[in-house]
């Protein structure tokens, strides 16, 4: 009784506690208009973006805590969802972000964080896979993705070699899992999916960055790979990318036939491969050198940036609403 009066004292705790695990890609999307917006030298309105995603993030993490602390069945039951993968990526995202920004020790907390989490809830979500998911299915290579990004982009920093490949291993499995999922992704979750049927084409995008990473960690001081390695790297890392804006036009056109427009928590999982795919276009066009992408890496990017928006006006329509649903009465 005690601790439902506590609650009910506090209508934004109480709508805060109902928070499902898919809300960890709202951390996910801004994380990543951050890192795009920071390639594009719009340094300041990326730190901005970078203060919502850590705050966002601190927030999600006392969250889970405290759900494994003093809540361990809805904990295990949130645990079994994909979207409790999001807690992974999100981590790395913020850790990718950090790296760029020079703070290398924050970055490899991060990365040990995420890689201690991973393992426990990719079998716990694996065990749970059925036939005709989500597209949260794909978030099972999306967390393993990110944990190559940022390993590559921490090997690159500080000259670590077997950290970069470590991510190599890493980016091969997440394509490995990336088909897997595939053959559990339901179809028509293009045409009624709720947002996060996006992430189908987000995981692509995701690994296209892992592999423009890996390209760039490359240096004199790091000898990681010879010609043959390095052109089958380019080649897959392009395949990636062309592959996954073909799903973003697929997407996209679905969208345009079948309008969603209601506010979903797992919108924020369609901004994040729309912020991914920008990302991943503006990396590649410097680690592979084809300027001529970072054009439409930066069309991307606003694209995002303006779904980011709408979003966000969404997501704070809902949490007044939601709020005031739990005021006492």
């Amino acid at each position: 009784m005690a601790a439902h009066s506590a609650d009910t004292s506090s209508p934004l705790r109480a709508w805060w506690a109902e928070r499902p695990p898919a809300a960890g890609a709202a951390v996910m999307a801004t994380g990543i208009v951050s890192i795009g917006l920071h390639l594009t030298g719009y340094e300041v309105v990326s730190r901005v973006a970078l203060v919502i995603a850590c705050a966002a993030w601190l927030g999600l993490a006392a969250d889970f805590v405290a759900r494994l602390v003093l809540d361990r069945e809805r904990w295990r039951a949130d645990a079994g969802s994909p979207a409790a993968l999001t807690a992974v990526a999100a981590t790395t995202v913020l850790g990718t972000r950090f790296s760029a920004l020079g703070w290398q020790t924050l970055a490899e907390a991060l990365l040990a964080l995420a890689a201690v989490l991973w393992p426990v809830l990719l079998v716990d979500v694996v065990r749970h896979w059925r036939r005709r998911m989500p597209g949260a299915v794909f978030l099972c290579c999306v967390a393993t993705q990110g944990l190559a990004v940022l390993a590559a982009a921490l090997a690159g920093a500080q000259a670590v070699g077997w950290l970069a490949r470590t991510a190599l291993v890493l980016f091969w499995l997440g394509l490995v899992i990336y088909g897997f999922a595939l053959a559990r992704f339901d179809p028509r979750q293009i045409l009624e999916g709720a947002g996060d049927h996006w992430v189908a084409g987000g995981a692509l995008a995701i690994s296209a960055l892992a592999g423009s990473k890996l390209i760039a960690a490359d240096s004199s001081r790091l000898y990681l790979w010879n010609d043959d390695d390095r052109g089958v790297l380019r080649a897959v890392t392009v395949t990636l990318l062309v592959l996954d804006v073909a799903w973003y036009a697929v997407l996209l056109v679905a969208e345009a036939l079948r309008p969603r427009l209601h506010y979903d928590v797992r919108r924020w999982a369609t901004v994040f491969p729309m912020g991914m795919t920008a990302t991943a276009t503006l990396s590649i066009a410097a680690a592979l050198d084809i300027p001529w992408l970072k054009g439409p890496g930066q069309i991307l990017l606003w694209i995002a940036v303006a779904a980011w928006l709408a979003v966000a006006a969404g997501a704070v329509a809902a949490a007044r609403a939601g709020v005031r649903s739990t005021a006492p009465r």
